[in-house]
């Protein structure tokens, strides 16, 4: 029992690990592509619209 208590642990934890990698990898992916673009067009960042205000900002990094 012990065995697979341990089996099942290691099985999640590479789960986990693996998602946790296509998920970084797909936000390094966007994010290198819009930096390209902005390169290609000379933008020097996007602006996003607040809903709130109304006003525009650069977007962050995060978004």
């Amino acid at each position: 029992m012990a065995q697979l208590i341990t089996l099942l642990i290691i099985v999640c934890a590479g789960w986990w690990l693996y998602r946790r990698f296509v998920s970084d990898a797909q936000k390094l992916a966007e994010r290198s592509r819009r930096a390209q673009k902005e390169r290609q067009t000379g933008a020097i960042g996007t602006l996003v619209k607040d809903p709130v205000t109304g006003e525009y900002r650069l977007k962050r990094e995060d978004e």
